[in-house]
């Protein structure tokens, strides 16, 4: 007996010496995978140092590689944890608004590193070259955030690359994931050479033709991104006078209800002192008005109720001035069950115009892309329970259902400028800037050709501000929000006026510019830096008549690259699977 306890003793000793001396040997790799970690939060506003893009997978990949032939479990965990907190960190503006969603969110999105890292060994085993397959595979990760809520288009390696004005113009071909790809490969590239030279196999022709596979593709692209720059003075030109009205209001201010008409009060003086300057269009943040302006609903409240008052003094605003683009509610009307009171049946969140005339105008915008829990409870009916549940642990922002209802119409707006000319725009509210398929299909009709001039973007970030020191302090949400929609102007071709509650509001022309500086304004001259503050701008809407191929063809390349990621997913448990039969 003693003996075979000895012997079991030694052996556990064994295993755990095993065990200590593997995780040793992970330790090089986990801070490689920290590097990555580190370089991936640095490269996005505000910190923008984008050049670090391009070799941000480096380690990453490099840690891939030298553990392809270890089968353990820990290092797919190692890098979940690593993951996981470099979510957490970079979207920490959330978890003011919901602990509990933003946990959810994080885990999620930060299983997508493990994948890769299994999709990158396999390929690895192949003997797929680096630079293809971290290309491919990168991006097809990438595009997998957005299946999660929606879509989740946030913190792409093309994003960081927003002020690269000549590397961006591809996207109007393949969209931001062109963008991705493109980096991915040269980090990919990088990897491949720094694993050849330690194998002292640096100098050797298959190296060569992968550089210059690489370069290729880089000079093509930066020749590309001149090209189409340089089309600017026969495409662009210049469009109506326009303002765009930034509020600084915390939604946490907002949701009280209690600052309707001051809030009101302070857009309108904002709006006021614009009109002096004889804009065309005049902007405001979404639902900055706290009213639901649909004239069936109007017509059945007293000529007295709040919102009667707000509509009056809007028309009486834009008469005679300018076209007035307003953030509010709409809604469809009912009766309660005893006929006694009027309820919103449909409640939406609306882009209202009012012509120069002083009158609103038949076109209405309700948002399609709801934010699933921030807008929109799905099942919400079917699920009243479940509903209930998250409220009480406070997934949700609210302690009531909030439910918007979604829209369907993609609304064209039509103004007639200070000469006669008509125009024709359309407006994004909020995150429907960060999803792609949306802006692409205001950019064309049926016939595949160019219907509308320009874009508008209305958003309210104050969910993502905080009060404090008597100031209003801004999270890195706004300045990455702004990035994100550049690639938007980019692919359709199409400049975006946006008119953000906390900022960012500014101008980004057809060719992805955040414009600094304006022909008139309170604002910062500097765009990126009008966070948490109020003010307004007037300028130029540039109008570009190119057509894109992205805004015909869409996303081509990224559902490409996310069924290259299935793909190898597929045919590694395919092989898994065969092996595990013949054993």
């Amino acid at each position: 007996m003693k003996k075979n306890e000895q012997k079991s003793e030694k052996k556990s000793k064994k295993v755990k010496k095993q065990d200590s001396l593997k995780l040793i040997q992970l330790c090089p790799y986990v801070l490689l995978l920290i590097a990555s970690a580190l370089m991936l939060t640095v490269i996005q506003a505000p910190i923008d140092l984008s050049f670090l893009a391009w070799i941000s997978f480096v380690p990453f990949i490099i840690a891939a590689y030298y553990t392809k032939e270890i089968r353990s479990r820990k290092m797919y965990f190692v890098v979940y944890i690593v993951s996981v907190f470099y979510w957490l960190g970079n979207l920490y503006w959330i978890f003011p608004i919901t602990i509990a969603g933003w946990l959810v969110l994080c885990l999620y999105t930060a299983l997508l590193w493990p994948l890769l890292f299994f999709c990158l060994r396999y390929c690895m085993k192949k003997k797929v070259p680096l630079f293809l397959a971290s290309a491919i595979l990168i991006a097809g990760i990438e595009r997998m955030q957005g299946i999660f809520l929606g879509g989740f288009f946030w913190r792409f390696l093309a994003h960081s690359q927003y002020k690269n004005i000549t590397i961006i113009q591809i996207a109007d071909i393949f969209g931001a994931c062109g963008v991705s790809c493109l980096i991915a490969m040269v980090n990919g590239l990088f990897a491949d050479l720094i694993t050849a030279s330690r194998e002292k196999k640096l100098f050797t022709a298959a190296q060569y033709v992968k550089t210059g596979i690489v370069a290729s593709i880089l000079i093509v692209c930066v020749i590309y991104g001149r090209w189409r720059l340089g089309q600017e003075a026969e495409f662009v030109e210049e469009g109506p006078l326009a303002a765009s009205l930034q509020s600084n209001v915390p939604q946490s201010v907002k949701n009280t209800f209690e600052s309707s008409e001051d809030i009101f009060d302070g857009l309108m003086k904002d709006s006021n002192e614009v009109s002096a300057h004889k804009p065309e269009l005049i902007v405001w943040p979404e639902t900055m008005v706290q009213a639901t302006l649909n004239p069936g609903i109007l017509s059945i409240m007293e000529d007295d109720h709040i919102w009667n008052v707000l509509d009056q003094r809007l028309k009486e605003h834009a008469e005679n001035n300018a076209f007035l683009l307003i953030g509010a509610y709409g809604g469809t009307p009912a009766m309660t069950e005893d006929q006694k009171y009027v309820i919103l049946d449909e409640r939406f969140n609306s882009a209202f115009l009012y012509n120069n005339k002083g009158q609103k105008t038949t076109e209405v915008y309700d948002k399609i892309h709801l934010v699933p829990f921030g807008e929109v409870l799905p099942l919400r009916n079917s699920m009243a329970w479940f509903y209930e549940m998250l409220m009480k642990v406070k997934f949700i922002p609210y302690d009531f259902d909030y439910s918007l209802d979604y829209g369907s119409n993609y609304t064209i707006f039509k103004m007639t400028g200070s000469e006669g000319q008509k125009y024709k725009f359309s407006v994004i509210i909020c995150y429907e800037d960060t999803v792609p398929v949306l802006p692409r299909r205001f950019a064309l009709d049926k016939n595949g050709e160019k219907q509308i001039d320009w874009l508008v973007n209305i958003s309210n970030d104050g969910w993502f501000v905080r009060w404090g020191n008597e100031k209003i302090m801004p999270s890195t949400e706004l300045p990455q929000h702004a990035a994100v929609c550049t690639f938007r102007a980019v692919e359709n071709r199409l400049a975006v006026l946006r008119s953000v509650n906390t900022g960012i509001s500014c101008l980004i022309d057809s060719s992805g510019r955040i414009k600094n500086g304006y022909i008139n304004g309170t604002l910062p001259e500097n765009a990126m830096a009008r966070t948490g503050i109020s003010g307004w701008f007037i300028d130029k809407i540039p109008i570009d008549k190119r057509t894109a191929f992205f805004s015909k063809y869409g996303e081509w390349l990224d559902f490409l690259c996310e069924f290259c990621v299935f793909f190898v997913i597929i045919a590694s448990l395919s092989g898994r699977f065969v092996r595990f039969k013949k054993g």
